[in-house]
């Protein structure tokens, strides 16, 4: 122990776990100065000798470190491949460097490395920002800057998204989720594109081979990748930015038996794999197969992975792709209390960690608001996307799901005594239609995926607004404009963390495509010419992270209580609602407005908004209430429904609005009032 490599006095020691091999053999591609190729070196490890129960063993006296490594296993299994593949060390954590689309060798040949750890991190520390503080910007490492047009010297690259630093802190956001960036095989898919007949890649990479060794065909230099992602790390945390990782547990590359067998299978398929009775995968990941969340061994792994990345890595937080497998048992049933999800939470290493979970997997298992009942544990909350998303396409009966969301959804976390701040709310994340789309296509055109476009979600809740994709109708692109700013009030001015789609801030397209885990190209690429075109809806977005992190109405830790209890306390904050008159309700189906004033102390004073948003194809005009100093006046901040600078005011060019004043409020627009 520990598993993996460690380098002592004496040398380097190697130590597997591998219950069911009746042979291990340690393989060392090396290279002498005087040597014209590269040789292997076979050595094998003596059960007697080299085996301690389940682990094989083996110090070699050397510190010479210019190698890579891996392990041939032999065993009883009928299902995997021959001993002459060479597998991948679960706890290797560097592997082969190879550039982007270069061919992975992995299972073919030796990839594991022995990382020197000699990067100084200088005075680098967690920022710990209060996740009522949070606002989380979701991208694609390589996506970010790969256009021509990004400007980055170093495109697609760890080194690349350092350039986009003062753009993200000029927007406002407080931490970057990287979707994933170990090591996976972006070359490993079948699929071609039937227009062109050009093979696709696994752009998105949630396929990983390992869990620990960094995605070198992110960086600049793939030599360098360990020390480009943790430069990157430090130059985030110098700008006040975290670094979220999306981690995906929940599967591997290996997929079915017909898969590449690189490491899991080949070393104990029985034990990292979910298996039935007749030695089947099962299938609740929607890739093949399922890890084994749930055995010690693996509970060991995946909680190792987590705390190298925070003490190693410096990563401030996770998101968990498909997480409600790790509440799997060994026989794929559903735990009431997993081990996994407690270990996780409990883990006194990752105690300052932003814990994320997708509760939900490909199986049918939906548990937001379920997950767990752990407040160190917030999720994907894919209710405020669908509610918010129904709403603004004008369906009846959503009026009361929406108040349920804006309060930071009450039905889902209070019972368990959670707060808002467990709701990550989110309209768009990179699995579905990016914003521009959402208000731009009535159906998915995924035809490029080569899947005759039977992939990707089929409920999108999304109207093109009158025309399917680009126009040049006028009163369209106003329309879309306008539910584009909706929306980015509605996320933004909701109580509970919220999450932005990189591009989304200034109209990103992927032209219809809702399931671009398959484009390495524009489509999936940041198109950095449309912050120019639309650099209006970028600063309406910036202005609106400002209102929120100015404010601390909009961001509680705990949810709206009732004006008075019955003991006649007033409480800080409170909101009411109210329809078009104020203390006038309208829950009924048929109603398509909504209003809220929000009061309360906030700092050195009391603030007041109220907030008004219309979902039908009418102007309804709305009553604000009193202030509660009846010595304020109310003044308009947005209207999403006016071109800009006048969908959003600066507070010395606002107007008082008259006492007892209706309110215009058009189809598909929100205004928001300021109390001054």
């Amino acid at each position: 122990m520990p598993r993996g490599t460690t380098s002592l006095k004496e040398g380097i020691n190697f130590s597997l776990f591998a219950r069911n091999a009746t042979a291990v053999t340690l393989v060392i591609e090396y290279q002498t100065p005087n040597q014209t190729k590269a040789k292997n070196l076979y050595i094998p490890l003596d059960p007697q000798e080299n085996r301690t129960g389940d682990m094989w063993h083996i110090l070699l006296q050397t510190n010479n470190r210019p190698f890579t490594y891996g392990y041939q296993i032999s065993h009883s299994s009928k299902k995997t491949k021959p001993t002459d593949t060479i597998l991948v060390d679960p706890y290797a954590q560097s592997l082969l460097p190879r550039r982007w689309g270069q061919t992975a060798t992995y299972g073919s040949r030796t990839c594991c490395k022995i990382e020197e750890d000699n990067f100084d991190w200088q005075d680098d520390r967690p920022l710990k920002i209060p996740l009522s503080d949070t606002i989380i910007y979701e991208l694609h490492l390589r996506g970010f800057t790969r256009n021509p047009n990004s400007g980055v010297k170093a495109p697609g690259t760890y080194l690349g998204l350092i350039e986009k630093i003062p753009y993200l802190k000029k927007l406002g956001i407080t931490a970057v989720e990287l979707m994933p960036i170990t090591e996976f095989d972006e070359n490993d898919v079948i699929f071609v594109n039937p227009e062109t007949g050009k093979p696709l890649q696994n752009y998105w990479g949630y396929s990983p081979v390992s869990f620990f060794a960094i995605k070198s065909g992110y960086a600049y230099d793939p030599d360098l990748a360990v020390t480009e992602f943790k430069t990157m790390v430090k130059e985030l945390h110098r700008a006040g930015i975290e670094v979220f990782l999306d981690m995906v547990y929940n599967h591997t590359a290996e997929g079915g038996y017909d898969g590449t067998t690189s490491s899991f299978r080949g070393i104990d398929n029985s034990i990292y794999y979910l298996l039935g009775k007749d030695g089947a995968y099962h299938n609740f990941s929607g890739c093949g197969n399922t890890f084994n969340c749930n055995h010690p061994v693996v509970r060991d792994l995946i909680k190792e992975s987590l705390q190298y990345w925070v003490t190693e890595m410096h990563v401030d937080g996770f998101r968990f792709d498909l997480a409600s497998i790790l509440g799997r048992d060994q026989q794929g049933n559903v735990l009431s209390n997993p081990p996994m999800i407690e270990i996780i939470g409990e883990d006194p290493v990752l105690r300052d960690t932003k814990m994320i979970a997708e509760a939900w997997d490909a199986a049918g298992l939906y548990q937001v608001g379920s997950f767990s009942t752990d407040s160190r544990w917030a999720e994907w909350n894919g209710r405020f996307r669908d509610d918010v998303r129904a709403f603004m396409l004008g369906k009846e009966k959503t009026v009361s799901h929406l108040a349920t969301r804006i309060a930071g959804s009450s039905d889902l976390y209070e019972t368990s005594g959670r707060s808002p701040l467990c709701s990550i709310n989110f309209v768009t994340s990179h699995d579905g239609f990016t914003l521009y789309d959402l208000v731009s296509y009535n159906e998915k055109h995924n035809l490029p995926n080569g899947e005759g476009n039977k992939d990707g979600d089929n409920h999108n809740l999304s109207w093109n607004c009158g025309q399917e994709g680009p126009t040049n109708d006028p009163n369209i692109i106003r329309l879309r404009l306008r539910k584009t700013k909706t929306f980015a009030v509605l996320l933004l001015l909701s109580q509970g963390v919220p999450m932005l789609l990189a591009g989304d801030e200034f109209g990103r397209t992927q032209h219809g495509n809702n399931n671009a885990w398959c484009q390495d190209n524009e489509t999936s690429w940041i198109d950095w010419s449309l912050l120019e075109k639309n650099r209006e809806l970028f600063g309406f977005y910036k202005n609106c992270i400002k209102l929120r992190q100015s404010y601390k109405i909009f961001r509680l830790e705990r949810f709206f209580l009732p004006d008075t209890d019955n003991s006649g306390v007033h409480y800080t904050t409170s909101i009411r609602w109210q329809y078009l008159e104020p203390g006038v309700q309208n829950w009924l189906d048929d109603c398509h407005g909504l209003a809220f004033h929000l009061y309360g102390e906030d700092g050195d004073g009391s603030v007041e908004f109220f907030i008004m948003v219309n979902n039908g194809s009418d102007q309804l005009s709305f009553l604000p209430p009193v202030t509660e100093n009846q010595q304020k006046y109310w003044y308009t901040l947005i209207d999403t429904s006016k071109p800009s600078p006048n969908d959003f005011l600066e507070i010395p060019r606002i107007v008082p609005l008259l006492p007892n004043k209706k309110i215009p409020v058009k189809p598909f627009s929100c205004v928001v009032l300021q109390g001054k």
